[in-house]
């Protein structure tokens, strides 16, 4: 097939993506039609640029070790990222002025360790 034509076929393709994105259909139908799209677009890429539409069934056992890692690394990781069971240190949104309030309330030790209070005047 002529590269010309699938050059003009993914321009359609992001014409239209643009063209869903614009016509103001909710959110959710926005994503679902430009995600269709944006798959058509990659299956086209693959058949055609990347040569797969002639190759043979044994590009499909390719994808076995790549699927096992791609399940597999995400559960690995769940118990080290999915379960918080530290505190953070970092203030949170809501957290922010409270620390530097709170700091006027003293005025801290000095290297001797004696208090450096200033008498109320």
């Amino acid at each position: 097939m002529n590269y010309l034509v699938i050059f003009f076929v993914l321009l359609g393709c992001t014409v239209l993506s643009v063209v869903f994105d614009i016509a103001g259909f909710s959110k959710p139908v926005t994503i679902v039609l430009v995600l269709a799209v944006a798959v058509a677009k990659a299956m086209c890429v693959m058949m055609f640029f990347m040569h797969l539409k002639f190759e043979g069934n044994w590009k499909f056992v390719l994808l076995v070790p790549t699927t096992i890692l791609a399940i597999g690394l995400p559960l690995a990781l769940l118990p080290d990222i999915g379960a918080s069971y530290y505190t953070s240190l970092a203030p949170q949104k809501g957290d922010w002025g409270h620390e530097v309030a709170a700091a006027g309330d003293h005025h801290g030790h000095s290297p001797e360790g004696e208090t450096t209070e200033t008498p109320a005047e």
